[in-house]
């Protein structure tokens, strides 16, 4: 404000009062200095302006860390709030492996000085009192809680991805699960077992095994079924990362896909379209979650009625070139 003062030859009071939209500045002097504001491209600071309206006009997409699922819903999200008066501002929260509790103080760092409301991506455990402001998550591990919930629809999902490899042939499907602590994991895992349940195949548990929703740790147990003397013909990845790097072990162990081996992914994150082959999978709308869960936060903010408390979006197969029959 001392700059744009000396510059436009004004008091820092008659900023101020600009600035704030006060009286007392003639016409002139006022456009005088929104000239000067321009030129230096003055912008309060979001701690000056909390304090002066109790509000920053900034809403916050906290994530554990960027990776493609949440950079997906953060274009989502982005697209949208230029139909809003609000600015946008991403935030990862893990930090030095601490995967519980991360959102509870990125929460309490930002919440009311730097945000007025949140988007938690994948919470661990978030409750609507964490730092005092509008909280929507997003896909949480336990699933709906009491703040306002977005996610998709990871069972029926679940279910069109097996019975996709069921229909060409397939009885030997290995399911390679997500981390079992969240939701996400054990919807789409029971959806693979009421997909095989309703076609009669047994589940042999042999093949259902943990890839932790990371291509790291999804190596070691891909190749563990992979390497079996009796081993899958298909293998359905709870997401999309570990589907991928299935087909890498598959590549490395000799094996063509989809000639010798099928797979099916979740997520459809833009990596699944540019892999080899090219990966069917099961599409979460991720950037229409992300716009869903910011019309919600925002309806909040602006107190324009009550939320839902859970949106479910619908999820849909995409497929590409990692599927066949099995070998004969």
């Amino acid at each position: 404000m001392a700059d744009v003062a000396r510059a436009a030859g004004v008091s820092v009071a008659t900023v101020s009062k600009v600035v704030n939209g006060r009286y007392g500045v003639s016409p002139a002097t006022h456009d005088k200095v929104l000239g000067v504001i321009a030129d230096l491209g003055y912008e309060a600071s979001l701690g000056a302006r909390s304090l002066r309206s109790l509000r920053t006009n900034v809403i916050g997409v906290l994530v554990a860390e960027f990776e493609p699922f949440s950079t997906e819903l953060l274009k989502g999200v982005s697209a949208a709030i230029g139909e809003t008066r609000y600015e946008l501002i991403a935030h990862s929260g893990r930090h030095h492996g601490d995967q519980v509790g991360w959102e509870r103080r990125s929460l309490a760092r930002l919440g009311g000085s730097v945000i007025d409301g949140a988007i938690v991506v994948t919470p661990t455990v978030v409750d609507a009192r964490d730092g005092g402001i509008p909280v929507v998550a997003v896909d949480p591990h336990t699933g709906p809680s009491d703040v306002p919930t977005v996610d998709a629809d990871n069972l029926g999902g679940a279910v069109t991805a097996t019975e996709h490899l069921l229909a060409l042939g397939h009885r030997r499907v290995a399911f390679l699960g997500g981390r079992t602590d969240l939701e996400s994991a054990r919807l789409r895992e029971k959806g693979f077992r009421e997909a095989m349940r309703r076609a009669g195949v047994p589940v042999d548990e042999s093949l259902v095994v943990v890839g932790g929703y990371r291509a790291e740790s999804a190596e070691a147990p891909a190749r563990a079924l992979l390497s079996r003397a009796e081993r899958p013909t298909a293998v359905f990845a709870a997401n999309d990362l570990s589907a991928i790097r299935t087909m890498d072990v598959a590549r490395s162990l000799g094996l063509d896909v989809p000639g010798d081996l099928s797979v099916v992914g979740f997520d459809n994150v833009p990596e699944s379209a540019l892999s080899t082959p090219a990966l069917t999978t099961i599409a979460q709308p991720l950037q229409e979650i992300g716009a869903t869960a910011l019309r919600i936060l925002v309806s909040l903010l602006d107190g324009e009625g009550s939320s839902p408390g859970h949106a479910r979006l619908p999820t849909t197969m995409v497929e590409r070139a990692s599927c066949a029959p099995p070998p004969a």
